[in-house]
């Protein structure tokens, strides 16, 4: 709960300070709190956010995946070719979430059955999953979709954008899975003691397994969502989104050694990162300037939580 407050918190001051420097329009009203602003920051960090939701559950379990990005690029590929090929919608759909979802499953083998350390395998993976982005497409990106795929980024539900509908779903799914059922509770406590999980009867590889092919699935949809926005498939897609997922659950209190967080402090995270960007960009400060700002963050985020465990 403390860690939640706390990113909470920063959020919170974060939301005034940015306020606070926002210009005005020419009306007099605030641009970073007007609903048009708040909607669209919504709008833009749902790809960090759902992305961040499967990679809580790997460092939960003690683990990283630095692959993300690359399935995320995979998968929107593959529904993009069969897509242009003019498959059935939903067929495109589901055979992208399969292929994130398979290359999170094989994350997992690798790591759990041949105990491959998870940068490494991960790392193998990333660059497995971009080279085969850059063969499909052939070096040269996949545009003009079908307005039924377009309504993922562009529809709106009860006046509120489908991807906004897509994050809270994926959350609050994330988040009933990692609180309400065993399995969740046995993502802490892998991260917590592997060992003593394993000696307590719970099947620690196979947990394993399918933690990570929750991260593929999570990614494959952030992939989907991604597309959709850009009307395009685009083979670098995703490029440094594995760290953007990772600093989101560290600033929403996760523990990069596992056992400890939260899916809800992952979205706030995410919200965190989100909003600095928007809040920067209104000031009109260089994009370099805002890699350094955020690479801050993180680094803040990080001592926070090695000062936590010193304590204990």
């Amino acid at each position: 709960m403390k860690r939640i407050l706390g990113a909470v918190s920063t959020f919170i001051i974060l939301c005034a300070i940015l306020a606070y420097l926002s210009p005005r329009t020419a009306e007099g009203g605030n641009i970073f709190l007007s609903i048009q602003n708040l909607t669209n920051v919504l709008v833009q960090v749902c790809v960090t956010a759902i992305l961040a939701a499967g990679m809580s559950y790997v460092i939960f379990s003690g683990g990283i995946d630095l692959s993300v990005g690359s399935m995320l690029a995979l998968s929107a590929s593959v529904s993009a070719g069969l897509m242009k090929a003019n498959l059935p919608l939903p067929l495109c759909l589901l055979t992208g979430l399969l292929v994130g979802t398979s290359l999170g499953a094989i994350n997992g083998v690798l790591t759990a059955y041949l105990r491959l350390p998870p940068f490494i395998t991960t790392l193998g993976m990333m660059g497995i999953a971009r080279g085969l982005t850059y063969v499909y497409l052939g070096g040269s990106p996949i545009f003009g979709f079908s307005d039924g795929f377009r309504f993922f980024a562009e529809g709106r539900a009860l006046g509120i954008p489908v991807p906004i509908w897509t994050m809270i779903v994926v959350f609050f799914i994330a988040h009933v899975l990692a609180t309400k059922t065993a399995f969740g509770r046995s993502v802490f406590a892998i991260g917590g003691n592997e060992e003593a999980t394993r000696l307590a009867g719970i099947p620690v590889q196979a947990r394993k397994v399918a933690i990570y092919a929750i991260c593929g699935f999570t990614s494959a949809i952030a992939g989907l969502i991604l597309s959709a926005r850009l009307d395009s498939a685009e083979p670098q897609a995703g490029d440094g989104y594995e760290l953007d997922a990772i600093a989101a659950a560290v600033m929403g209190g996760a523990s990069l050694s596992g056992g400890e967080g939260t899916i809800v402090g992952s979205l706030v995270g995410a919200l965190i990162m989100g909003v600095v960007r928007n809040g920067l960009n209104l000031l009109n400060v260089s994009a370099y300037w805002q890699k350094v700002a955020i690479g801050g963050i993180i680094l803040l985020a990080v001592l926070v939580d090695s000062l936590r465990k010193k304590k204990r």
